[in-house]
């Protein structure tokens, strides 16, 4: 196997290109005119994308897909694998490929990829190079001037954030992001100056592998019990990656990342002497108004189209890092008042009926209470906020089961739905009906499937309600074909 990714003209073969982090990174190969194939198993409009601009989609998971670049097969020695989808299928054959053949793919693939997996079992036995999303990643950092943002929650806004400021800045980077944007079509954008902006991902401890110029921590907790035992070891993450970023601008209004990483540079919504901080603060219903400060000095106003205290620390820190890079206030300013966020980060689904749908990622019990306290804000006086959560992973469920039951006092209205395993295996320690059994608001229902939350909302939502759905899994796919029944109820 090789030492390193090859970028010199070599084929990348993506186990899961579907993927929000993989479909980015394929996204800037393709876009580098270098060959890209990949499989999944569900089409969509991301791999739809991916297709149009060159990259070879496959719709299974096979062995025989580690074949498409390889010119000619015929000589080459070939061995038994076992194909089908997830390695469920029949015995067939593929090419063992000569040593040096530049036709040999390199094979990306997520932790979402376990094993079992008949693509990267075919790789493993052929001695493919093999290389994790975060490798490549990585790899790909190092050729760029790169700022990279980190933290629990708010990095896909942070990161989108500043990718916009530097697009409106005509700076011309590249981005890599865990959101579509819609400045910029999707969640990745080839541009031609020396910058990178990328999201960087804690949850299966890669982080340790990234480096950057510009590190960003937005806060620090734990999130990913599935791979993290306790806080401390989410710390020592962070803490290398930190030691790995040539500045780190971090927001000290988390404890941890205060006293644990002492970021050089410094961001606040609150009064702490920090390099940059906010006054005259306004929540409103229609965005969010500040005076920002830097080092004790009065830059100017900053008016946001983004809601609540959660999205100005996002922008301050954006504010951070332009200045950083010597952009004025001015720039910086006109940029932020022009950001209107990520796709599922409060993303605005219709109005039908006076009934508004909200589509969000929060899956944690802080981005519930930030998400609540935003649709809150914008909730008219005597309208209903109609929670529906959908919990993601049994083990996040099990860890912050009380956490969650009491992130829903912003909202009047709670609906939960069963769990999205998310592949966990389901160890009878935690439930859906747990915790609404926990939750202390007096309008709260259990309904198990997607299709009894949907019956549930034709019946009781009414004119005047914020129907907020919650979460990282599958919930938001009913959006469509209730707004649909509703509106054609109300015709």
């Amino acid at each position: 196997m090789q030492n390193s990714v090859d970028f010199s003209g070599k084929p990348f073969h993506f186990i899961g290109i579907g993927g929000i982090g993989m479909s980015a990174l394929a996204y800037i190969l393709a876009k580098r005119q270098l060959p890209v194939s990949g499989s999944d198993t569900r089409s969509s409009h991301i791999t739809q994308k991916l297709q149009a601009i060159g990259a070879q989609i496959f719709d299974r998971q096979e062995a025989s897909n580690l074949e498409f670049f390889l010119e000619s097969t015929d000589n080459i020695p070939h061995i038994a694998v076992e194909t089908g989808v997830m390695g469920k299928g029949v015995a067939t054959t593929i090419s063992k490929s000569a040593i040096g053949n530049p036709h040999i793919p390199q094979v990306i693939y997520s932790t979402a990829i376990n094993a079992t997996n008949v693509e990267y079992k075919a790789a493993l036995e052929l001695g493919y190079p093999i290389w994790h999303r975060s490798d490549l990643l990585a790899a790909l950092i190092t050729e760029y001037s790169t700022i990279a943002v980190a933290g629990t929650h708010g990095k896909t806004t942070t990161s989108s954030a500043i990718s916009y400021m530097l697009l409106q800045a005509g700076v011309d980077p590249t981005i890599i992001v865990g959101g579509e944007v819609l400045a910029w079509d999707g969640n990745a954008r080839l541009g031609k100056s020396k910058y990178l902006v990328v999201e960087a991902d804690e949850s299966d401890g890669s982080l340790v592998k990234l480096s950057a110029a510009i590190g960003v921590v937005t806060n620090i907790e734990l999130d990913h019990p599935d791979h993290y035992a306790d806080l401390e070891q989410v710390v020592a993450t962070f803490l290398t990656f930190a030691s790995r970023c040539e500045t780190l601008v971090g927001c000290i209004d988390c404890e941890t990342v205060k006293n644990r990483l002492k970021p050089q540079i410094s961001y606040s919504v609150q009064p702490t002497g920090a390099d940059y901080t906010v006054s005259d603060i306004e929540y409103r219903a229609d965005g969010t108004t500040a005076t920002v400060w830097e080092r004790g000095e009065v830059l100017g106003k900053l008016n946001l189209r983004l809601l609540g205290k959660h999205n100005l620390s996002n922008a301050i820190a954006s504010v951070a890092v332009g200045r950083l890079l010597k952009l004025d206030f001015a720039t910086i300013a006109q940029s932020l008042a022009n950001f209107v966020g990520a796709s599922r980060r409060f993303e605005l689904r219709g109005e039908v009926g006076g009934i508004t749908f909200i589509d969000d990622y929060a899956h944690h019990p802080s981005e519930i209470r930030a998400t609540l306290e935003s649709a809150r804000l914008q909730a008219k006086p005597g309208a209903r906020v109609v929670a529906i959560f959908q919990p993601h992973r049994y083990s996040r469920t099990l860890t912050f089961l009380t956490d969650f039951a009491a992130s829903f006092q912003d909202a009047d209205v709670v609906v939960i739905t069963d769990i999205y395993s998310a592949g966990e295996q389901d160890k009878r320690l935690v439930s859906s009906q747990k915790l609404v059994e926990l939750i202390a608001l007096e309008q709260v229902t259990y309904q198990p499937s997607l299709n009894d939350v949907s019956k549930f909302l034709l019946e009781n939502l009414r004119s005047g309600d914020m129907a907020l759905f919650l979460g990282a899994g599958n919930l938001n796919q009913i959006i469509p074909s209730v707004i649909s029944s509703i509106s054609q109820i109300s015709a």
